[in-house]
């Protein structure tokens, strides 16, 4: 007798939709409240810091200050993107390369604390990635978005 593959037979299946949406909005939630803070303290503030904290790094100040403006509204939306659920396998991957260009600037700098912890956060989107499947609670499920890409059949011989 072979066992079922299929996520929705398993009797834990509605178990691994609530620990995904349960998962997918907490990190939505951190991510959001990472821009809302630094947009609430004001986002010229935050690219100032940022540029100090460059100072010493090959990258012209300009595009520095430029970053910090533009990276809490980013995290912002993605992150209210994700506690919502919608579009979120795009939102994934756009918040996975939004997190290698801020792991770069962690290396750049050499500040080792903040790469780690960047490792975490990208372990965590790759886990919401994979596991997307499970993304049952969500505004894709209720609007019946597709989150996978379409496979080309092609005929068997």
């Amino acid at each position: 007798m072979s066992q079922s593959l299929n996520p929705s037979d398993s009797p834990n299946s509605s178990d691994q939709r609530i620990a995904y949406a349960l998962l997918r909005a907490t990190i939505g939630l951190n991510l959001t409240m990472h821009g809302v803070s630094r947009i609430a303290a004001g986002t010229g503030e935050f690219a100032a810091k940022l540029v100090t904290q460059f100072s010493h790094a090959p990258l012209p100040s300009w595009s520095v200050w430029a970053f910090g403006l533009s990276l809490p509204p980013m995290e912002a939306l993605l992150g209210v993107l994700l506690f919502l659920g919608l579009r979120t396998r795009a939102t994934l991957i756009a918040a996975s390369i939004l997190l290698m260009v801020l792991t770069f600037g962690s290396t750049l700098t050499q500040d080792w604390t903040a790469a780690g912890i960047q490792l975490t956060y990208a372990a965590v989107y790759s886990a919401l990635i994979f596991l997307n499947r499970y993304n049952g609670f969500s505004l894709d499920s209720r609007l019946s978005i597709s989150q996978s890409e379409p496979i080309s059949q092609t005929p068997e011989n």
